[in-house]
């Protein structure tokens, strides 16, 4: 018997169905293009990926209305491919990693630019400029039969109809089957796991009113409409 009612599951749309895709956490890597690292004042030198997380009550389905965050004035954009974990495993080869994957989607990781800054400053976590309310949009979830690849293909984010993050999935540092392969030798990865894997260069603010279109060739598009502050 739980105390109260417990929380309603997370979960996505999947393309072309009434299915829910259920989701059990959300991992993120940082800085996995070269130049987002470089307009980020960051080396790209390719180090070991890393990784911060988002809960998973954080994903939204799109086309929807977010509220401007509480606490920031700085509120930005990162477009990025993201994927559907439904196999789950450890210490998973590079080799295997596409056999745990269940489908893959286009998704914002938008950001409190100006609380992550003060967090990277004074070493501290990044959770307060990441993981907040609807802080993942993501689109409808294609199932990876369908999606042509996770490799190549254009990702592309506008605001109000003017392109700024234009880039290919060629561009990662770390391809997928590398930095899931990395992050299943951290911990056990379990069926309803996504994983955001990075933005290209181009990100930037966004105001209330603002509407955003982005998405990754062959796997989808999504639109998020900036609502009034909260």
């Amino acid at each position: 018997m739980y105390v109260f009612d417990a929380p309603q599951q997370a979960s996505l749309a999947v393309q072309g169905t009434e299915d829910r895709f259920p989701i059990r956490r959300i991992f993120c890597v940082g800085r996995n293009y070269e130049a987002h690292a470089r307009e980020m004042g960051k080396d790209p030198t390719r180090e070991a990926p890393f990784f911060f997380t988002k809960p998973a009550d954080a994903a939204v389905d799109t086309p929807c209305t977010m509220v401007y965050p509480k606490l920031t004035a700085n509120l930005h954009h990162e477009i990025e491919l993201v994927i559907a974990i439904g196999k789950g495993g450890s210490d998973i080869a590079e080799t295997d990693v596409m056999d745990h994957v269940w489908g893959a989607a286009v998704g914002l990781d938008m950001t409190r630019r100006d609380l992550q800054t003060e967090a990277k400053n004074m070493g501290r976590p990044w959770d307060w400029g990441k993981a907040f309310d609807a802080s993942a949009p993501i689109g409808p979830i294609k199932p990876i039969a369908d999606v042509p690849s996770v490799e190549t293909g254009r990702i592309w984010l506008a605001v109000n109809g003017e392109v700024r993050q234009d880039a290919d999935l060629a561009d990662l540092i770390w391809s997928v089957r590398e930095h899931v392969s990395t992050l299943s030798k951290s911990m056990t990865l379990e069926p309803g796991d996504i994983v955001m894997t990075g933005t290209p260069a181009g990100v930037g603010s966004v105001v209330a009113g603002d509407v955003i279109t982005g998405g990754v060739d062959g796997i989808g598009e999504l639109e998020v409409k900036i609502g009034p502050r909260a």
